[in-house]
């Protein structure tokens, strides 16, 4: 039996074996310099990351200092600036020599005599306070004065290099941004003739960055066909083979591995071992095989994972990894892993400098597609599916026939009353040439529910020409997707292919999309593709209690990149729908319905061909409005002291990234003891406590950087590179910069799209919630679909954690962003979220109370907001029960208004908006609104202009439905800090309005 002390020894082996390495190194490689972190004790954005000490032994002229620097830069054009230590000024008699990647000679002028100067080596600038830097390196200046300059081959001193050393241990090139020398290479290589390529086995605390060059590591350890290391029970354990392509380039490069055994029998089975560059699960939780070609004088790191099993027994377990190419001999790799008695806590996850989460890459969690509150089951009742608040009929062609909405016009409720979205049926027409349409018949869709919160169903429509098979199915959100595929039967030309959807016109009130603002729906309106400039596939149009999102989607439909970098990765413009933009769609209102053609414009197809005319919709409103949530939460948007900002009257926290407890953007696992500490002292004050965590952006501090980074572009998009210093340093070329914080030095790089980072970001957020404490989390802007989505609000509100998601997205209506509307490009997003603030950028003075109502409001989809820019304007916002958010804008404290919510008794109140037919409180103007929060016989009135001009209004009254005297009541404008002085009406009297801005009155 294996014993314990067993598994000591074999420990101690390992590290003996490790020490002797080290020293048979050190003695082959003696001029090895040593590298140290200098703790940020410098200026690095004026002297930049990187400095060599140097020690000048005695008093002279002239210093001459050889640094062997293995630099993986070209240092060739790039300046060298020598500072004094003693009295830290600069040193402008100096002179450069023999400069090249793997050395250079510096000649200066100790002007302090013998001791300690600096040579900084990679100097930069940047612009100050810059949230989207580039960092400028300085290029080389001759400011030495020729006398000087003449006595350097005569009088120079040898200078030492006691160290390299960089700004702090993030920005350290060492041990595997140290490059191997031309020579060290060559001789390497020689001795390696006979092989097709080189394998280095290496393990998890080095991660391979380099694609270009060796690590000098790699010349002291040499190629080996064996590799050992440690690891516990049940940890999620890593290593890597670093592939380096010398001689040809490698196809389709793949590992194979065998069981690991252990002299006693034991075996950890091969199925546990897996490559994370070549398989895993994808986002959509579908099975991932990815093809690895590695071009000539080219470094792959290919991560190998192993989930070892908790109870295994201690023991040296050993096995083999073959790597394998097309064409080229395979290299065999013998792996010995000695696994001690203690057992990893969750897997080691607590430990992610081991790359114990790269296991979260391949992670399905929160896929179930389980019902989240306060969602209900669906029902099916023959061809009609009922849902939450709404219900969809399905034709015979499988397409929708009818959409209806049970939610009342207030939006606080649903009632039994159908409100039909749909004059006609959704058709969708093939035109031939001479302008006759194909006729389909239609058979029965095949319905069926395969979950409680979804519903499938499949339809065949025929002609002698065309087949169109149906794929849809419905969520509990209201998502609907379709998938339609038309098959030509022979060779057959159009003039058109075009889906027709039929509104009632009484239903299209509002429209926003295909290059509109929020607002009124046109009476006539044509778009067009163009996919280049416009992130534009559809529209929402509606009313305020019954509407319909619809996109137009190509099959290999992606998600495009946003916020300021959609010009960087595009829609893909539907082939069937685009049709190489002959396709748009046209909005006509008729007499009694307003449709919206879908239109494709002509084209030809030869048997067999095959179009997907993909689409999906979102049936809105998704719930009620949660107005006592609204009165309720009181958000503090900014880090400070707990008791300060209970003192406040908030009652959530949002911890922005930047700060002491979130420093690093979108990886908020660094400082997450603080975090913790922070919010356990929250919590003991009755706070709630949110924190700023997308997945846009990646900081550069992430610990598993180098293995995304070696997944290709799977989790970072390709681009030009640059941004601050660290990104060009580090990751050379390849990724596009993304957001900079000057405070802490964070700096990040924009993920592709959908990705195996959403798993990562899933398994996070389920950690966080798990062993930090979160609350919920703050969206800026959202990167991701509506399945993680799903999934974010799953784990975030697993064993009865409150989940709370606000949405702020800055107005995407722009030409960095396409030209987008921000309600409709995160629509998808909606059913889950608790608060949306929108924005910056959005005009909340020169905006239409339509814009107000569908683009920032939140109302015709069950959400309720807050302003942003300049604090919005209060007046306006109160008709819909909206405040800006504390401490965000200077002169806009929404605490005036609060206390009137509270004095007033808000919560419990009825809230009957201005677009409500029967609402009590009417004024004649158009321009001039008034909301309703009504309780028993007192009632609280907001009223906002929008008119052009200083005016007054009379209000129209329905004292009956009101619940009030009229002969006992009173209106009252209590006062309201930077709102309205206090007054007094009576009912009939004109009340004097300024343009822009209203009153709040109280009815009692």
């Amino acid at each position: 039996m294996f014993r314990l002390t067993k598994a000591k020894l074999l420990s101690k082996a390992v590290l003996l074996t490790a020490l002797f390495f080290s020293i048979n190194c050190a003695q082959t490689h003696a001029q090895q310099l040593k590298y140290v972190s200098g703790k940020s004790s410098w200026d690095a954005d004026s002297l930049g990351n990187h400095r060599a000490v140097i020690f000048v032994p005695s008093a002279g002229t002239v210093a001459k200092a050889v640094i062997g620097w293995r630099r993986k830069d070209n240092p060739a054009n790039k300046e060298i600036i020598v500072v004094d230590a003693r009295s830290n000024k600069r040193i402008f008699n100096i002179k450069t020599e023999a400069i090249s990647r793997e050395t250079g000679t510096v000649y200066f002028e100790p002007v302090s005599g013998a001791g300690t100067y600096y040579i900084y080596y990679l100097p930069f600038h940047v612009q100050p306070g810059s949230n989207y830097p580039t960092a400028i390196y300085k290029k080389p200046s001759d400011r030495a004065a020729a006398a000087w300059t003449s006595k350097i081959n005569k009088q120079a001193i040898a200078a030492k290099v006691d160290y390299l050393e960089s700004f702090n241990q993030l920005n350290s090139f060492y041990p595997m941004e140290v490059i191997a020398t031309a020579k060290e290479v060559e001789n390497l290589i020689s001795k390696n003739k006979d092989q097709p390529y080189l394998v280095f086995p290496e393990d998890r605390l080095h991660p391979i960055k380099m694609e270009r060059d060796l690590p000098q590591r790699w010349i002291f350890k040499g190629t080996s066909g064996k590799f050992t290391d440690t690891a516990s029970r049940g940890e999620h354990y890593s290593f890597q083979l670093g592939l380096y392509a010398f001689s040809k380039e490698l196809h389709n490069v793949s590992l194979k591995f065998t069981d690991l055994k252990s002299t006693g029998g034991d075996i950890i089975d091969s199925k546990l071992l897996s490559c994370l560059n070549t398989d895993g699960i994808n986002w959509d939780n579908s099975v991932l095989k990815k093809q690895i070609d590695i071009k000539k004088d080219k470094i792959q790191a290919l991560w190998c994972l192993l989930d070892i099993p908790e109870n295994i027994k201690p023991a040296v377990y050993s096995g083999m990894v073959t790597v394998m190419a097309d064409g080229i001999t395979a290299i065999p790799v013998q792996i010995e892993l000695v696994i001690g008695p203690e057992k990893a806590l969750n897997g080691g996850v607590n430990e992610p400098w081991k790359q114990t989460r790269l296991t979260w890459l391949n992670s399905s969690l929160g896929q179930k597609n389980e019902l989240i509150k306060p969602y209900t089951p669906l029902k099916i009742n023959g061809n009609t599916i009922s849902l939450l608040g709404r219900k969809m009929t399905l034709g015979n062609d499988g397409m929708p026939a009818q959409i209806e909405s049970f939610f009342t016009e207030e939006m606080t409720a649903t009632d039994q009353r159908s409100r039909p979205l749909l004059y006609s049926p959704f058709a969708l027409i093939a035109e031939e040439t001479d302008g006759s349409n194909l006729h389909w018949k239609t058979g029965k869709p095949d319905i069926r529910q395969i979950e409680p919160g979804e519903a499938v169903w499949t339809a065949v429509n025929t002609s002698p020409k065309l087949r169109m098979e149906v794929k849809g199915s419905l969520e509990f959100d209201g998502f609907v997707n379709y998938s339609v595929k038309l098959i030509a039967l022979k060779d057959v030309s159009f003039k058109d292919i075009r889906m027709v959807i039929p509104f009632k016109k009484e239903v299209a009130e509002y429209m926003m999309g295909l290059n509109l603002k929020g607002g009124k729906i046109p009476a006539d309106y044509k778009w067009k593709w163009d996919v280049a400039h416009k992130n534009q596939d559809g529209a929402w149009i509606g009313t305020v209690n019954a509407g319909l999102r619809f996109s137009l989607k190509d099959e290999h439909y992606t998600r495009p990149l946003n916020t300021n970098f959609y010009l960087d990765k595009p829609l893909l413009l539907p082939s069937s729908w685009g049709n190489h933009d002959k396709g748009g769609i046209d909005i006509l209102q008729n007499a009694l319905n307003t449709s919206v053609t879908n239109y494709s414009g002509a084209r030809a197809m030869k048997t067999g061909d095959t179009l997907y005319y993909n689409f999906n919709l979102m049936i809105t409103p998704f719930h009620a409005l949660h107005t006592e949530d609204q009165w309720a939460t009181r958000y503090y948007h900014k880090y400070n002291n707990a008791d300060t900002i209970k003192a406040t009257g908030a009652t959530v926290i949002n911890i922005h990234h930047g700060t002491a407890v979130n420093p690093y953007i979108n990886y908020p696992f660094i400082a997450h003891n603080a975090m913790k500490s922070y919010i356990d002292s929250a919590h003991h004050l009755g706070l709630k406590v949110k924190i700023y965590n997308t997945v846009r952006e990646v900081s550069n501090s992430a610990y598993e950087l180098a293995p995304l980074r070696s997944l290709g572009h799977e989790v970072f998009s390709q681009g030009k590179g640059g941004g601050y210093a660290w990104l060009q340093e580090h990751l050379n070329a390849d990724y596009i910069a993304a957001w900079y914080v000057p405070e802490v030095k964070d700096a990040a790089i924009i993920n592709s799209g959908m990705s195996r980072w959403h798993n990562y970001y899933v398994e996070g957020m389920s950690w966080l919630v798990k062993n930090v404490g979160i609350d919920g989390i703050y969206l800026d802007d959202v990167a991701y679909d509506r399945t993680t989505m799903k999934r974010i609000k799953r784990v975030l509100t697993q064993n009865g954690h409150p989940g709370i998601i606000d949405l702020h997205s800055a107005n995407q209506y722009n030409k960095r962003d396409g030209f987008n509307n921000s309600a409709n490009l995160y629509m998808d997003h909606f059913p889950y979220l608790n608060r949306l603030w929108f924005g910056e950028n959005f005009d909340y003075q020169n905006n239409t109370q339509d814009f107000y109502l569908t683009e920032v409001s939140g109302i015709p989809f069950g959400l309720m907001g807050e302003m942003l820019e300049g604090g919005g304007n209060p007046w306006r916002g109160m008709v819909y029960g909206m405040t800006n958010r504390m401490p965000w804008s200077d002169n806009a404290d929404p605490r005036p208004i609060w206390k009137i919510w509270d004095s007033f008794g808000i919560q419990g109140s009825r809230m009957i908006g201005y677009w409500v037919k029967n609402n009590p409180v009417k004024i004649a103007q158009h321009d001039i609104l008034a909301t309703v929060y009504l309780k028993d016989k007192k009632a609280l009135v907001a009223i906002a202009s929008w008119a052009k001009e200083d005016t007054k209004i009379k209000l129209v009254i329905d004292w009956k439905n009101l619940g009030i005297d009229p002969k006992k009541a009173s209106l009252t404008a209590p006062a309201i800090q930077n709102f309205q002085t206090a007054r007094i009406f009576s009912a009939d009297e004109e009340i004097p309005v300024k343009k822009g801005q209203g009153f709040m009155l109280i009815i009692e």
